[in-house]
């Protein structure tokens, strides 16, 4: 198995110590740096599959770091955050953050959490044929082997998180999506009872999609049920 290259970025040494010994049987390759600029330098020179990235840090905070990678890079990241910290969570997320993590965290849940955002991430390239396909809906057109979403012709820039979400939804459009089945087609994990990734993702992508042709909103929320991909036929009614 080829190891994956993933840059920890954390100024507490010593677990950046104990996570790359125990990645590194997890068949990672780890990159450590210990504050935001040294993250920024190395995320612009060299080339990382995935980044884990902890909130407080010496110079530049792992929020700015995302904000600004982001301008430049849709690498997947897994933010790691103080615990009840819900705030940076969500920032984080709006941000464009795949995933987070409170820390302390357990290694075998950060290793997990890294799988299921590669899956993500590289999901065109396993499927079979027929799903390799372009998938188009009114003017939205899903390219997976590609793994980019064009609206209108132009390019969204969605990250990893937002296109499993996005895809899901375009693959059941005109129809409700609900929230745990959406969790768990997207990210292959339950819906825990205080979790507001799915939320900040739909958040995000409304944005990124604007409106259609009728000033309606693309993604519709169905009061505790869910959400759906809104066809034209439907916004017409």
């Amino acid at each position: 198995m080829m190891a994956e290259r993933l840059l920890l970025v954390d100024d507490d040494r010593e677990f950046c110590a104990l996570m790359r010994d125990y990645l590194a049987g997890e068949f990672f390759e780890v990159v450590c740096v210990h504050d935001g600029v040294a993250a920024l330098d190395a995320l612009r020179t060299g080339t990382f599959d995935i980044v884990v990235l902890d909130v407080m840090m010496p110079l530049k905070n792992g929020l700015d770091v995302l904000r600004e990678l982001r301008q430049f890079s849709s690498t997947p990241v897994l933010m790691l955050t103080a615990r009840g910290e819900d705030l940076d969570r969500i920032v984080g997320l709006e941000v464009g953050a795949d995933d987070y993590l409170a820390k302390p965290c357990n290694a075998r849940e950060l290793v997990a959490r890294l799988r299921a955002i590669l899956r993500r991430t590289r999901a065109p390239r396993e499927t079979p044929a027929q799903a390799a396909q372009p998938l188009r809906v009114i003017d939205i057109e899903l390219r997976p082997t590609e793994h980019r979403v064009l609206c209108a012709g132009q390019d969204l820039g969605l990250t990893s998180a937002e296109y499993a979400t996005l895809e899901v939804l375009l693959r059941h459009a005109g129809q409700v999506v609900g929230k745990s089945e959406l969790m768990q087609a997207a990210f292959g994990r339950r819906l825990g009872p205080f979790d507001r990734s799915l939320d900040m993702h739909i958040s995000r992508l409304r944005r990124k999609l604007g409106v259609d042709g009728r000033g309606t909103e693309r993604i519709k929320t169905i009061r505790g049920v869910g959400y759906m991909f809104v066809l034209e036929q439907a916004a017409q009614a």
